[in-house]
C-alpha cells in the first residue's frame, strides 16, 4: 500500500521542491558537520589557534590535549574534549613537571614538549564479541544497602564500558560515532587512542602527595620529580581524609566492597555489616590500595565523570583507569602524604 504521506507533501515527490531541498539539507547535514568537526582527521591536525579554549562543548583541540596529556601520566580524568577544571589542573601540573612556567592556558612551550608523543589521539576500533557480551546490568543504584545481593556490580551498557575502556565521557564516545548504538560486535568505531599498547611501562614511584585542598594525587620518584597527576575527590565534611602519613599496605584489584556500620555514612541505615560484590561499578570500582589508617584507601569509582566535582566517604576517589594505573606505579610500603596545603 502506498504511503499516504506521499499524496501530501513535495519532499516525496520524484522532483523535491527547492523548499524541500533545503529541510533535507538542514535535517541531515548537522550530524554529517558534527562528525567531521571531531572526526579523527580533525582531532590528529589539531593546533592551537591562540583562542581559550570552550570549556562548554568538545573540540578538535581539547580532545587531543587531553589525550596527550593522559597518555604522558598527567590525568585530565574523564576525556571529553573540555577544558574543564581537571583539564587545567593536569596543564599546570604538566608544565610544573617539564619545568616550564605554569598557565592557565595552553602555551607554544607547552605544546611542543606534548606532541613530542607524534601518536594519533583518535583510532578506529572494532567492537569486539567481549565488548557486548555482558551481562550488563539494568541499572546501578546510588545506595549502598540495594547493592547488596547483585552477583557483580557490571556496567550498564557496552557504551558505558567502551567509554570507560578508553577514558572517555560517554558523551563523547556519543559525538564522535553519531547514530552508533554500540552493542554490534564487528562495528567499527571512532575511539580515542590511549597509548596503552605502544607505551612503556611507567615509572616506579617513591611517593604519593595527596592534595586535599586542590584535591589532586601526584606521584614523585626517588630524586623527587613528579611522574604522575590524577585529579580525585578527597574525603567530605562528613568524613574528611586524614593529616600527615600514611603508608601502602596492600593493593587489591577487582576488590570486595565491605561496608562497616561504625562509619555511620549518611543514607545508610543498617546496623550490620554487608558486602558489596566486585565489579567496575562496585563502590570503589576496579581497585582497592590500601592506606595504614583504618577503612582509608585510594581507589576508584563508578562515576568518573564527578571526580573532583563530589564528596567521598574520607578515602581519594580516582577514574577506574587513573586508579588502576597509580596502582601499577607504587608498591607496598611506598608513603602516602596528606597535605592540608599546596607545598612550594
Amino acid at each position: 500500500m502506498r504511503p499516504q504521506a506521499a499524496t501530501h507533501f513535495n519532499c516525496w515527490k520524484f522532483q523535491p521542491t527547492r523548499a524541500c531541498l533545503a529541510l533535507i539539507i538542514a535535517l541531515t547535514a548537522t550530524p554529517l558537520v558534527r562528525a567531521a568537526e571531531l572526526g579523527p582527521d580533525a582531532v590528529n591536525s589539531a593546533e592551537p589557534s591562540g583562542k581559550p579554549l570552550s570549556t562548554d562543548k568538545p573540540t578538535p583541540i581539547g580532545i587531543r590535549l587531553q589525550v596527550l596529556l593522559d597518555r604522558a601520566h598527567f590525568s585530565p580524568g574523564e576525556i571529553d574534549g573540555k577544558f574543564g577544571e581537571n583539564a587545567k589542573k593536569a596543564l599546570r601540573a604538566y608544565a610544573e613537571a617539564q619545568q616550564l612556567p605554569s598557565a592557565e592556558t595552553l602555551t607554544d612551550d607547552i605544546w611542543k614538549k606534548l606532541i613530542a608523543d607524534s601518536q594519533p589521539s583518535l583510532r578506529n576500533y572494532t567492537i569486539a564479541e567481549k565488548d557486548v557480551a555482558g551481562p550488563f546490568l539494568k541499572k546501578v543504584s546510588n545506595k549502598l544497602e540495594e547493592m547488596r545481593g547483585i552477583p557483580k556490580l557490571n556496567y550498564t551498557s557496552p557504551r558505558e564500558a567502551l567509554a570507560e575502556k578508553f577514558h572517555m565521557s560517554e558523551q563523547l564516545l556519543d559525538a564522535l560515532n553519531p547514530g552508533q548504538h554500540f552493542n554490534r560486535a564487528g562495528a567499527t568505531i571512532v575511539v580515542v587512542d590511549t597509548g596503552d599498547e605502544h607505551s612503556a611501562a611507567p615509572a616506579k614511584a617513591d611517593r604519593v602527595e595527596v592534595d586535599k585542598i586542590r584535591q589532586i594525587v601526584k606521584l614523585f620518584d626517588r630524586s623527587n620529580s613528579l611522574i604522575g597527576f590524577y585529579p580525585a575527590t578527597v574525603g567530605s565534611e562528613e568524613k574528611p581524609s586524614p593529616t600527615g602519613s600514611l603508608k601502602v599496605t596492600g593493593i587489591d584489584r577487582n576488590p570486595t566492597y565491605r561496608y562497616n556500620p561504625d562509619y555511620h555514612f549518611k543514607g545508610v541505615h543498617s546496623r550490620k555489616p554487608f558486602e558489596i560484590k566486585p565489579g567496575p561499578n562496585n563502590p570503589v570500582g576496579t581497585v582497592w590500595i590500601n592506606l595504614s589508617a583504618d577503612g582509608y584507601g585510594i581507589h576508584g569509582t563508578p562515576s568518573p565523570g564527578k571526580v573532583s566535582k563530589a564528596a567521598s566517604h574520607g578515602c581519594v576517589r580516582l577514574t577506574n583507569w587513573d586508579a588502576e594505573r597509580v596502582a601499577s606505579q607504587i608498591s607496598k610500603g611506598a608513603r602516602v602524604d596528606f597535605v592540608d596545603a599546596p607545598r612550594s
